[in-house]
């Protein structure tokens, strides 16, 4: 399925079979999360999208062809591609081991065909091995939704009290993994969505609510995962003195004009910017260690526009996978 202009629905295309190049594998793509991201480039809400392109990047497949140079991956081997899919390596970024903010990436799904497709080609040095435990579809979310929840968990540091703001993908698997680390976990959805409070309960929230309302307590920090500016001043009211808050997101809407006095008491906002392969070496551990469950609603291929819809208007809970 191929995005050729912004705005407009992905089409369906036969393209030839794709051998992989030096340091590259070729994978038949078994499932393909829909995020929140793929959003954001269909709707041409991030710049410099390499078009026509096919999106999708937590692609999780088999190796079918494997190129030059690639010692560490097999034919027939599960492996996932995320969205960071290529670094220099040579930047000041990637020389102070901070390769998530690269001069010259290039990502899945947007600058790098993804996994909206039956195969895609991938760099290997940014394909992680899965091994053989858990489902194709349970697995692919957390290849984006998984990895920048984490990246934003850490980030967020390790105050007990958290705050999660927008209880999609990323946050029913990072609610899980606060819990299981002894948090305490403050849910909040958009107004009106019991449905959506009563979910993030079930996962071990101990107060779901509104994101007009106070949390009970004053929070440690506050990931925002919904790509809402307003929340931001929300959630600086919502953190104690000291507390941070986190934004997850690649593209947020504007945030509106705020009071210093949110801000002081050294509290800190922060953003997140994609994720290194460490963060997926990390939390893919961390996801098998803790049996992490996702919650997914499974589409064709072929479906891909219906669960770019329904993923905007908010229809499921968790994640939405492609299986073509």
């Amino acid at each position: 399925m191929i995005l050729k202009r912004p705005g407009s629905p992905l089409e369906p295309v036969v393209l030839p079979e794709r051998s992989p190049g030096p340091g590259e594998v070729r994978i038949h793509v078994t499932a393909c999360g829909v995020c929140r991201t793929d959003l954001h480039v269909v709707d041409g809400e991030l710049d410099a999208a390499s078009l026509p392109i096919i999106p999708g990047h937590e692609i999780v497949g088999r190796v079918d062809a494997v190129g030059t140079g690639v010692a560490h991956l097999k034919l027939g081997q599960r492996v996932g591609v995320p969205w960071l899919g290529y670094t220099c390596g040579t930047c000041v970024y990637c020389s102070m081991g901070r390769e998530n903010l690269c001069d010259r990436p290039l990502f899945t799904g947007y600058t790098r065909d993804g996994g909206f497709a039956t195969s895609v080609v991938a760099d290997a040095r940014y394909t992680f091995e899965l091994g053989e435990e858990g489902d194709d579809a349970g697995l692919a979310p957390l290849l984006c939704a998984g990895l920048i929840g984490w990246r934003s968990l850490v980030m967020a540091g390790d105050g007990n009290l958290l705050g999660l703001y927008g209880f999609g993908a990323a946050a029913h698997i990072i609610a899980q993994v606060a819990v299981a680390q002894g948090r305490r976990v403050f849910a909040f959805t958009k107004p009106g969505d019991e449905k959506g409070q009563a979910f993030a309960r079930s996962l071990g929230a101990e107060w779901a609510g509104s994101s007009e309302e106070a949390a009970p307590v004053k929070l440690d920090a506050a990931i925002l995962y919904a790509p809402a500016g307003r929340l931001v001043p929300l959630a600086l009211a919502a953190v104690r003195k000291g507390g941070r808050v986190v934004c997850a997101g690649i593209h947020m809407s504007q945030i509106p004009a705020f009071d210093y006095g949110l801000l002081w008491g050294e509290r800190e906002l922060l953003s997140v910017a994609n994720l290194t392969r460490q963060d997926g070496h990390d939390f893919l551990a961390v996801a098998a260690k803790l049996k992490i469950k996702t919650h997914t609603t499974i589409y064709p291929l072929s479906d891909a526009n219906q669960a770019l819809a329904d993923l905007r208007a908010g229809s499921f809970e968790g994640a939405a996978v492609l299986v073509p």
